[in-house]
C-alpha cells in the first residue's frame, strides 16, 4: 500500500508537469499508459483515452468502471505559482490539475492496480483515464463507450472530499429567438421583440417545476446572454437570449425542454440534450457499502462525465470541488492516501 501511494504521488507530479488542456492531452495519456505498462498491464487507447481491464476479466460477471479525466482547464491569470511546476509545501501539492482531477485519477489507478491480479472477484473492473471532460467533448469518454467492455455501474473520480455524490445535475444550454416586427420608434408601429423576450425571461425567473429532487433541489434556469436592437429609433424585430438550465433527476432533459418550449413565445433551440442528470439508487450495493464505511451522500450541482453515462454512477474522489479551477490549485497528500485507502475499502466489500 505504501508503495502504491508513493507511486501515485510521483505520477501526479509528472501529470502536473505536463500540460494537458482539453484536446491536447496526448502526453498525459502517454504517462498513464506507460505507468500501466510498467505494471505489466495491457492497455487500450483511442485518441487520448486510455483504458484497461482486470487480468481475470470474466464476461459472465457484471463490470464496474473506474473513471477519471486527465485534461485540465487553462490556468487563470491569478496564479502566483508556476501551474506546471509541482510544488510540495506543508503536505499540499500545488499545480494545475492536482485537485481536478489528478488526485482522483491516480487514486483510482492505484485502486485498479491493487485489484488487477486478484482472481475470483465478484465483479470485473475497467479503468479508464479519459480526455475532454472539461469541455464535455466528443473525443472524450463518449468516444470509447462502445469500445470498452459493457459495464453495469461506474465510480467517477472527481473532488468530493471522498463523500458520495449519488446524484448530479445535468445541463442544457438553450438558444432563444424572440421574433417581432420592425417599425419606427416614434410611431405606433411594429411589435417589439425585446418585450417578447422580457416576458419569456420573466416566466423563466418565476416558474417552478412541479417535481423537485430530494437530493438536487429544483431545476435552475438562468438567462445568461441577451442581444436585441441595432438603432435607437428602430423597433427591433429580433431579440436573442441564452438560458443555462441545470436539470435534475426528476425530469429528463427532453422532458424539461418540452415544458420550457410549451410556455415560451420565443423559439427555443437546445445546443444539446446529451448532458443528462445522473443518479444511483440509495440502496445500490456500492452506496450501501459506502454508508457502512461512514461515507455521506449528497447531490452535486457540478457537471462531470457522469452526464454521458447511461448506467448508475457514483461521483467520489479526494480533494475539494471548491479548489477546482482556482489559482494555485492544490491537493493534500493525505487526501490522496485517504482516497486510495477508501476506494480499496469500498471495493473490498463488494469484490
Amino acid at each position: 500500500m505504501t508503495k502504491l501511494i508513493e507511486e501515485s504521488t510521483d505520477l501526479l507530479k509528472k501529470l502536473i508537469s505536463t500540460p494537458s488542456f482539453s484536446k491536447e492531452e496526448s502526453e498525459t495519456a502517454d504517462l498513464v499508459q506507460e505507468y500501466l505498462e510498467t505494471k505489466e498491464i495491457s492497455t487500450n487507447r483511442h485518441g487520448n483515452n486510455v483504458w484497461a481491464t482486470n487480468q481475470y476479466f470474466d464476461k459472465h460477471k457484471e463490470t464496474i468502471l473506474l473513471n477519471s479525466h486527465h485534461d485540465t482547464v487553462k490556468p487563470n491569470s491569478d496564479y502566483t505559482n508556476d501551474p506546471f511546476a509541482p510544488m510540495l509545501e506543508d503536505d499540499k501539492l500545488y499545480g494545475l490539475g492536482s485537485n481536478d482531477a489528478g488526485g482522483s485519477l491516480v487514486s483510482l489507478l492505484a485502486t485498479f492496480v491493487n485489484f488487477y491480479k486478484q482472481q475470483n472477484l465478484n465483479y470485473n473492473l475497467v479503468f479508464a483515464a479519459t480526455a475532454e471532460e472539461e469541455i464535455s467533448g466528443d473525443n472524450g469518454i463518449s468516444s470509447i463507450l462502445d469500445r470498452m467492455p459493457n459495464f453495469d455501474c461506474a465510480i467517477v473520480g472527481e473532488p468530493t472530499q471522498m463523500q458520495m455524490a449519488t446524484a448530479e445535475k445535468g445541463l442544457m444550454v438553450l438558444d432563444c429567438i424572440a421574433k417581432g416586427t420592425s417599425g419606427h420608434a416614434a410611431r405606433e408601429e411594429g411589435q417589439n421583440a425585446i418585450y417578447i423576450a422580457a416576458s419569456d425571461i420573466e416566466w423563466i425567473q418565476f416558474y417552478q417545476f412541479d417535481k423537485k429532487s430530494e437530493l438536487l433541489g429544483a431545476i435552475k434556469m438562468t438567462p445568461s446572454i441577451i442581444n436585441g436592437g441595432s438603432k435607437h429609433n428602430v423597433v427591433p424585430d429580433r431579440c436573442t437570449f441564452t438560458i443555462d438550465v441545470r436539470t435534475t433527476d426528476t425530469y429528463t432533459n427532453e422532458e424539461t425542454l418540452a415544458i420550457i418550449q410549451s410556455h415560451l413565445i420565443s423559439e427555443v433551440t437546445p445546443r444539446s440534450t446529451r448532458l443528462q442528470p445522473s443518479f444511483i439508487a440509495d440502496d445500490h450495493p456500492i452506496v450501501n457499502t459506502g454508508k457502512k464505511l461512514g461515507l455521506q451522500t449528497f447531490g452535486s450541482p457540478t457537471l462531470s462525465d457522469q452526464a454521458l453515462l447511461s448506467v448508475p454512477s457514483l461521483k467520489m474522489g479526494p480533494g475539494n470541488s471548491a479548489r477546482s479551477h482556482t489559482a494555485d490549485e492544490f491537493i493534500y497528500l493525505n487526501e490522496i492516501e485517504d482516497g486510495i485507502k477508501t476506494y480499496i475499502q469500498l471495493l473490498n466489500k463488494i469484490l
